[in-house]
């Protein structure tokens, strides 16, 4: 079941086309990537979600009903710019946005109390934020965006002003409200963290969709017949016959251990490779390359560039 859906959204601004007919399918406890280079229309869906802007066309959807503006209280947003007041002490600043989110003093002191030291951030209470470090401040930001428990959470550059230990911590914190039910709108351009994290991705270029899908399904659907070779004995030779059924991409060696990169011909499976392999070699490791997000991502984004 979809917690959120969007269909065939529109938005303009001006002479300018932001989303051009993008539909969204969220699963409801799944986290779901919504990628694409800078200018694609991320932001500007994002915002719509939250209904900080309306679609010019489209429809919205939230557990299985059209999106009103009550939903807003079961929506968490972490947006990309800092959105703070500086001059404000770090622990005010905090209980004012959580009382905005519906919760009563205690409630929300309990609950900020939780947080401050699940993330051991007590130290920061009495500080202003203008005090504090762009990750620590991202930090305050998260904590706003979740503390109201909602279904939704939307996160746009969560990591960014964050070193490798924090942004490891926030990772398990968003897999942790996952894992309790939460839905995790993510958008980055670090295509290690969606490979990490994500469930499904939708690719977004020049306001219009161009891939979408199960992250792993998507990943094995641009695989292309590569496979990396670990083994002993001389360099392999390749005959004309071989040439015509695999050719080697890359060799390189590590200890006693000779490796290459085969890409196998239109048809030829792991086996057949395999098999025609072992008459002159001795196999020690054998794995197909799957391409990574990343590849995946340059690949999408440069075809459909070129194709215009």
């Amino acid at each position: 079941m979809d917690l959120f859906s969007a269909d065939k959204i529109v938005k303009k601004f001006s002479n300018h086309v932001a989303l051009d007919k993008v539909t969204l399918h969220i699963p409801q406890g799944c986290i779901y990537g919504l990628l694409g280079p800078n200018g694609a229309g991320k932001t500007t869906m994002l915002r719509i979600i939250n209904r900080i802007t309306m679609p010019d066309e489209g429809e919205l959807y939230f557990s299985g009903r059209s999106l009103q503006p009550d939903d807003v209280m079961q929506i968490g947003y972490l947006p990309e710019e800092r959105g703070l007041y500086k001059k404000m002490k770090v622990g005010e600043q905090s209980l004012y946005l959580a009382r905005l989110k519906g919760l009563d003093k205690e409630e929300a002191t309990r609950r900020l109390v939780h947080w401050f030291k699940k993330l051991e951030m007590q130290a920061w209470w009495n500080k202003k934020v203008e005090e504090l470090s762009k990750g620590m401040q991202q930090k305050i930001q998260f904590v706003a965006s979740v503390i109201h428990n909602p279904k939704l959470l939307i996160f746009d550059e969560p990591f960014s002003g964050f070193d490798p230990i924090n942004t490891n911590i926030l990772k398990q914190e968003i897999l942790e409200l996952k894992k309790n039910g939460a839905t995790i709108i993510f958008s980055t351009h670090d295509m290690g963290s969606v490979e990490e994290l994500c469930d499904h991705i939708t690719l977004i270029n020049k306001a219009k969709t161009i891939l979408e899908g199960e992250i792993n399904e998507i990943r094995s659907r641009y695989k292309s017949n590569v496979y990396e070779i670990g083994y002993r004995g001389e360099p392999l030779e390749m005959s004309d016959d071989k040439q015509e059924r695999f050719h080697v991409l890359q060799r390189y060696e590590s200890g006693r251990n000779r490796y290459m990169k085969i890409k196998a011909a239109p048809g030829l499976t792991g086996n057949d490779l395999i098999r025609e392999l072992l008459q002159q070699i001795e196999i020690i490791s054998f794995h197909e390359v799957i391409p990574r997000m990343n590849e995946i991502f340059i690949h999408v984004v440069e075809s459909q560039n070129k194709s215009k």
